[in-house]
């Protein structure tokens, strides 16, 4: 395994992560302890939560990832030996069951408290390592939106002063340690930063946004801000959604599979053009001997932006094959040729 430094911090974390949306929803307790464990043992020591997981989103399930990774920690025992990142839910629709409601969730004093002391229940510790904000109170373009619409009206959202300041509590408390964002823009990236010097307030570590071959939006702005700034990102959804390993094309439904079960939830992904590039990327790894998340992770990997990339997976044997590229070098031949496809249709899945 390879490590890299979370932002200015002295934390060295695994570059591949490993996410766990999928524990408590299309995998069982079991599944996820030997994911976890398999993980481990190959020197993973970076693992990605949020209050919210698992995906989809719904009441039964709330919090149900984080129970799993806190019983996995309860059994065996090696919090000390893993960086344990989660994140607090935003004003969203469709989460009217978390704390008092859809309109009224968000990063005040309230109920960042409430977020972290459950999450730090259910995760069966002291201290949680990277405690992200999973999206912004602002209307920002989010989840395959790219303009932004200004609304002069929206204004019911804690200040930036306000979130760093609630933050810097829970750091004195002792129950979080380092702080970092999700699904923000540069601007965004940029104020907390700025905010964050001058108030002398937590520095934010790392971004977490949506980040592949067929999803590039993060190169246009936000690539300079994370690498002159130090606020590396932590990339999701590097297969797309597992779209890339090319298992949806000409309408396959494999069961279990997040776009067979959820098709309106995941549609950013799912797009002719993305599925005309997919079809490209196929060719390309095939040509050099590689299998498509083999080839999408590894370029994801050696992004000079990118701190860590955020993998996911239902079995094992994908689970294997997504670490496993943290083993495969792209030569300059295929980079110059995933650049050739890149550029005939930027960014077909957003």
């Amino acid at each position: 395994m390879k490590y890299r430094k979370l932002g200015t911090t002295d934390i060295n974390v695994s570059v591949i992560c490993l996410g766990t949306m999928t524990w408590g929803e299309q995998n069982s307790e079991t599944e996820a302890f030997e994911q976890m464990n398999y993980a481990f043992e190959e020197g993973i020591n970076f693992f990605d939560a949020a209050e919210i997981y698992p995906v989809m989103p719904r009441k039964e399930t709330y919090g149900k990832t984080e129970e799993i990774i806190g019983n996995w920690i309860n059994q065996y025992g090696k919090r000390d030996k893993i960086i344990l990142a989660t994140k607090i839910a935003s004003k969203s629709e469709g989460l009217e069951w978390i704390r008092e409601g859809k309109d009224k969730i968000g990063f005040d004093k309230k109920n960042m408290n409430a977020a972290v002391n459950a999450s730090l229940k259910r995760l069966k510790t002291d201290y949680i390592d990277l405690y992200q904000l999973h999206w912004p109170e602002r209307k920002v373009p989010l989840f395959g939106k790219l303009d932004f619409q200004y609304d002069p009206y929206d204004t019911d959202w804690e200040t930036i002063e306000g979130v760093l300041g609630n933050l810097n509590d829970l750091i004195i408390a002792g129950k979080i340690r380092n702080v970092g964002l999700s699904n923000e823009t540069p601007w965004g990236t940029m104020k907390f930063l700025q905010v964050s010097k001058e108030k002398k307030l937590p520095r934010m570590m790392s971004i977490q946004n949506v980040y592949s071959l067929v999803n590039r939006v993060f190169d246009i702005a936000n690539s300079e801000v994370a690498l002159r700034e130090n606020c590396g990102l932590l990339a999701y959804s590097p297969l797309a959604g597992g779209r890339i390993t090319g298992k949806y094309l000409n309408g396959a439904q494999p069961k279990n599979t997040r776009y067979t079960l959820w098709p309106s939830r995941f549609s950013r992904h799912a797009t002719e053009r993305g599925d005309r590039a997919i079809s490209k990327y196929l060719e390309l790894a095939k040509k050099y001997n590689l299998t498509p998340a083999k080839m999408a992770n590894a370029f994801v990997n050696d992004r000079p932006f990118v701190t860590s990339n955020i993998i996911g997976a239902t079995t094992m044997e994908q689970l294997k094959e997504n670490i496993d590229s943290i083993n495969v070098n792209l030569s300059d031949e295929i980079l110059k040729e995933i650049e050739e496809i890149h550029s005939f249709d930027p960014n077909p899945c957003v």
